[in-house]
């Protein structure tokens, strides 16, 4: 489990601490909870009090909600050096909207909302850069809501595959199972890979059991099934 000195080192580099003051950062640290989580565990569940928020060290991390019919939906995969649930703070809303499970096991902090919250009123010029990256992730979840209004299973695909391109050099390694991505996408996970094996036929990807090669980025981006 980490130490103190490491604790506040990790959380220096994120965006939500990287501007406190070195008494407020540590004022954060020690009435932090580090917990590790076995894959498989919940954190928390879907309507359950929501007072705490997490950064991640080391795992991942799956929030997830069950929809209308009963189906687990996938929202989002946290991985390392990443925080979640931090949002909460700022909208008032008293429960969690998502549930929590670890997919691998997970070193993480647990962080009180309200002193965070309080911190952050008296440092208000700080403020301003959190809330620019709230409203990039905002933007990234609206245009992940117009392709899964909007797009057929196909498009979804293939913009997934593209916008992973970008993040990388051509390569991805997917590190999370096929049917979580096919769930984030909002498809059936054999609709996910029998688009995959039309994009291979189509000569525009390659795949080798988690990694995916983009051969034809401008073929891949023209696809039309």
């Amino acid at each position: 489990m980490l130490t103190e000195p490491s604790l506040v080192a990790q959380l220096r580099r994120h965006h939500l601490f990287s501007r406190l003051p070195e008494a407020a950062l540590q004022e954060v640290c020690a009435s932090a909870n580090l917990k590790r989580l076995p894959a498989g565990a919940s954190l928390f569940h879907q309507g359950d009090k929501a007072e705490r928020f997490y950064f991640i060290f080391s795992g991942q991390v799956k929030l997830h909600r069950v929809v209308c019919d009963g189906q687990e939906k996938l929202v989002e995969i946290i991985r390392a050096d990443e925080s979640f649930a931090e949002a909460l703070l700022f909208t008032g809303v008293p429960h969690y909207p998502v549930s929590a499970t670890a997919l691998k096991t997970c070193q993480m902090a647990s962080l009180h909302g309200p002193q965070y919250r309080r911190l952050l009123e008296e440092h208000p010029s700080i403020c301003l850069d959190i809330l620019a990256t709230l409203s990039i992730r905002l933007h990234q979840r609206l245009n992940e809501i117009d392709t899964l209004t909007l797009a057929n299973a196909c498009h979804r695909v293939r913009r997934f595959l593209v916008q992973a391109h970008e993040e990388g050099n051509g390569v991805i390694m997917l590190d999370v199972p096929k049917r979580l991505i096919a769930s984030k996408l909002g498809i059936q996970p054999e609709t996910f890979s029998r688009i995959l094996h039309r994009l291979i036929d189509a000569g525009v990807i390659a795949v080798q059991r988690r990694r995916i090669e983009i051969i034809d980025l401008p073929g891949l981006s023209n696809y039309d099934d």
